[in-house]
């Protein structure tokens, strides 16, 4: 049974209505929804969302997430610009962009992130940008042609310690994780780098502490940390539910650590607050 700091109410409100509409109306999807985020109400009523891109089916079949995997049937070139459109009508001024893994594709899909981060400054003249990418497959093509785009924040998760990783993320390295986001401040000094990870899954105290020093040491301005939930029964169990105050614990260390922003606490998720933690660090 899940302890009382992790419940949540009920997803209801005139806004959550209307931003659900919206995304119906436009045929979009949101992380929020398909992996079945608990702040998915709290969110909605902030008018904030995170758009998930390239259909709502997964290449990879990573054991924490509630997105759908298989193979997904092609691409729709349309989405970038109802994902523009959407922004428009909801009133958006901050935005974040994620994708289900696309190892089928030759770029992974990140022609369609640079297409609706162009879109988006078209449709909207001041709206910052944040994108959650995945690794496609290492390669530096692909990642040169996202940051291209000029994105405001660029954000890729380590998500849990390397030793889970055969288990969290079968298909994904750990070393290249930490490579990429080396990589992205190479190619833009400019750019705001992210990263974040779950705890709750079998890892030692030690073990987070040494993930948020790699992620500093590459060179990383920004961090979430939350506890994982097992979305559904066939997911990874939840090893142990982290007390309020180890998360706070976890955020003084990232601050000792010299990130300039973390959020750390039992319901943060990469984009949970995303634009207020944006604020910390933009206008600095």
């Amino acid at each position: 049974m899940r302890p009382n700091w992790l419940r949540t109410k009920l997803p209801t409100g005139k806004n959550f209505n209307e931003i659900r509409g919206i995304l119906q109306e436009n045929r979009l999807h949101t992380v929020c929804a398909e992996a079945m985020c608990p702040n998915i109400g709290e969110c909605f009523e902030r008018r904030t969302v995170t758009f998930l891109m390239l259909g709502n089916t997964c290449t990879r079949s990573c054991g924490f997430c509630a997105v759908k995997k298989g193979s997904p049937s092609g691409v729709d070139k349309e989405e970038p610009r109802r994902i523009a459109e959407a922004i428009q009508k909801i009133g958006l001024e901050y935005v974040v962009l994620t994708s289900v893994t696309r190892d089928d594709l030759p770029d992974g899909g990140a022609s369609i992130y640079a297409e609706a981060i162009t879109l988006i400054r078209e449709y909207i003249k001041n709206c910052r940008i944040e994108v959650l990418i995945p690794d496609f497959c290492n390669s530096p093509d692909a990642l040169d042609t996202v940051i291209h785009a000029r994105p405001d924040i660029v954000n890729h998760n380590i998500e849990t310690v390397p030793r889970l990783y055969s288990l969290v993320r079968p298909m994904a390295n750990y070393g290249y994780s930490l490579k990429l986001l080396e990589d992205i401040r190479k190619k833009n000094p400019s750019l705001i780098t992210k990263s974040g990870f779950m705890v709750g899954l079998g890892e030692t105290w030690d073990e987070v502490i040494d993930v948020m020093g790699d992620i500093k040491n590459a060179q990383c301005d920004m961090l979430t940390i939350g506890q994982y939930l097992s979305p559904q029964k066939n997911a990874l169990t939840v090893h142990r539910y982290y007390k309020p105050e180890e998360f706070e614990r976890l955020r003084l260390e990232g601050e000792r650590m010299g990130f300039h922003s973390i959020e750390s606490g039992p319901l943060v998720r990469s984009s949970y607050h995303a634009h207020m933690q944006s604020r910390k660090i933009l206008t600095s």
